[in-house]
């Protein structure tokens, strides 16, 4: 019986998993080892942005069911929902994923684990992760037994369940998504099933642990290789003097065609990461995810040698940038480019920038000492350069109904929408 879960790394995915588990009546023991998180978290409020989460975390906390802490505690089920960044480079290497803080999490639920209990991870992972967990945790805990060595009659369940959820619906897209169950073994995979049946509404498929990484990584790969085509479109248009927005508009009028619109690039913690991981696993096969990924990961440079020019031709010129977020609407900049584009402007000249960024309250370290957070009025008044980089719904409105007299240089689309 699952009456207790506890869920390591209190994020954008651990905490909102955290309250809609907590709000089903399921007693959750969140972890983070962040004091100011838990603090933040057990006295009923949030760290992040995401619409309904407050409320939710609210009750669930006056209520008992959630409680944070630094500490391990015992429960029936263990979810694992902390970052997978990549391992610090200086070399031309493809990128390799650390993962530190899934063996940290294994180490600090292995001093709470017990007989019949459950360990999930749902961090976004190469192929393989979950068999290291149950290796690290079996050399951790000699006295249980594990699938790799007793099958269906181990002690210990291990399962990798991915999150497929988008932010700013990540609410309605926990309960209502479908979900992938990838035991080590059927037992395991039954064992999870019984965890997400507390709350998703979708179908939850059963799958093994390899499959179950394989199609997380897979579904971003996708999306990455179709967003390459549509950003390598804009660069060669550009070249060719032809207006991409009706390129694909027009291309788009064909039945069997549905190409994406270019941006600045590619960020957040799932497109911009999850095929790396793949390419880890399988350098030489992964041609086109790897050649996908430096596309994408090249477009900021474009618009950065773009704004260079600018500013060599004008070293005052007053310019102002319109969105810092990964995606619209969101306050996240994990791996956004539009925020790697406001750097580089700021490491390569010593020109005032004013930014507007309507989903953060003041600039991230490195941009906030010499450049302003303004709204959009204060942006546009006598701007000679506006350089709209995140399509904010915010936005629309803005440049619907001023008048712009600075020169526009539109990387999302925003004004062709």
């Amino acid at each position: 019986m699952i009456n207790t879960v506890s869920i390591y790394g209190l994020g954008y995915i651990g905490l909102p998993t955290a309250a809609v588990l907590a709000s089903n009546g399921v007693n959750v023991i969140g972890v983070d080892i962040n004091q100011e998180v838990v603090d933040t978290i057990n006295s009923g409020k949030i760290h992040i942005e995401e619409p309904f989460l407050e409320d939710i975390v609210n009750d669930v906390v006056d209520s008992g069911y959630l409680n944070a802490t630094t500490k391990p505690e015992e429960a029936d089920a263990f979810l694992i929902a902390v970052p997978t960044p990549f391992i610090e480079s200086s070399s031309a290497d493809d990128p390799k994923p650390d993962l530190t803080y899934i063996k940290s999490a294994c180490e600090n639920i292995s001093t709470v684990l017990k007989k019949e209990d459950i360990v999930i991870i749902e961090s976004t992972s190469p192929v393989g992760t979950t068999e290291k967990v149950q290796d690290w945790l079996s050399n951790l805990r000699k006295d249980l037994t594990f699938p790799n060595t007793h099958g269906e009659k181990s002690d210990i369940r291990i399962a990798y369940c991915p999150e497929r959820v988008l932010p700013g619906q990540v609410i309605k897209e926990l309960v209502s998504n479908d979900r992938l169950i990838g035991g080590i073994t059927e037992k395991c995979s039954k064992t999870a099933m019984k965890v997400y049946k507390r709350f998703v509404k979708g179908d939850c498929v059963s799958t093994d642990s390899k499959t179950a990484e394989m199609a997380k990584l897979t579904e971003n790969a996708y999306r990455d290789v179709n967003i390459a085509f549509a950003n390598e479109l804009s660069i060669i248009s550009e070249n060719l003097n032809i207006n991409v927005w009706e390129l694909i508009k027009l291309s788009n009028l064909h039945p069997r065609v549905n190409i994406l619109n270019p941006g600045p690039g590619v960020g957040g913690h799932c497109i911009a990461v999850d095929p790396w991981f793949i390419v880890s696993k399988t350098p030489d096969d992964a041609q086109l995810i790897r050649t996908a990924r430096q596309v994408n990961d090249s477009k900021p440079m474009k618009i950065i040698n773009k704004v260079d020019r600018i500013i060599s031709k004008d070293p005052n010129a007053k310019i102002s940038i319109f969105g810092l977020t990964y995606k619209p609407n969101i306050d996240d900049l994990r791996e956004s480019p539009a925020l790697f584009i406001a750097q580089e402007i700021t490491r390569k000249s010593h020109i005032k920038l004013k930014i507007v960024e309507p989903n953060i309250n003041k600039l991230p370290e490195g941009l906030d000492k010499r450049h302003e957070l303004v709204d959009s009025e204060t942006a546009l008044i006598d701007a000679e350069y506006i350089i709209i980089l995140v399509p904010h719904t915010q936005f629309f409105e803005t440049f619907r109904s001023y008048k712009l007299t600075g020169k526009i240089l539109d990387f999302c689309g925003l004004l062709e929408t």
